[in-house]
C-alpha cells in the first residue's frame, strides 16, 4: 500500500480528470455516515469499514483505490485489509479528510 499525501492525491486527481471512470481510481471514504455527512472529498464513494467485507464483491480488485477517513489510521487498516483480500492499487490518504480540509480545500468543515 502506498502513502499519499494530500496535494499528492489532489494532483494526481487532476491529472485524472476527463478520463474514463474505469481509470479513474476510486476514492473509498470509510467512515461513518455522520461523519460523511458532515465532509468528504467531492466523487468519493461512502462504505464504512465495518461494512467493507460485505463489499468486497462489487469493488474491482483491478482498479486503483484511494483509501479515505478521518485521520489515516482506519483507512490504511481497510487498505491492508484489502491488500489480504486480493486488491494490488491501494492507496492511502495520509493524515485523511482533516488535512485534505487544511491542505487542499481550506473551506471544508471539520470535526
Amino acid at each position: 500500500m502506498q502513502e499519499m499525501s494530500p496535494q499528492q492525491v489532489h494532483e494526481y486527481l487532476e491529472k485524472m480528470t476527463g478520463q474514463p471512470v474505469p481509470l479513474q481510481p476510486l476514492l473509498l471514504d470509510v467512515r461513518e455516515n455522520w461523519e460523511y455527512d458532515i465532509c468528504h472529498i467531492r466523487g468519493s464513494e461512502l462504505v464504512p469499514m465495518q461494512t467493507i467485507p460485505n463489499h468486497l464483491e462489487r469493488l474491482d480488485p483491478n482498479r486503483e483505490i484511494i483509501v479515505i477517513c478521518h485521520h489515516g489510521v482506519r483507512s490504511r487498516m481497510v487498505g491492508r485489509f484489502l491488500e489480504q483480500a486480493g486488491f494490488k492499487n491501494i492507496r492511502n490518504l495520509t493524515g485523511g479528510v482533516t488535512a485534505w480540509a487544511q491542505l487542499v480545500e481550506p473551506s471544508m468543515p471539520t470535526y
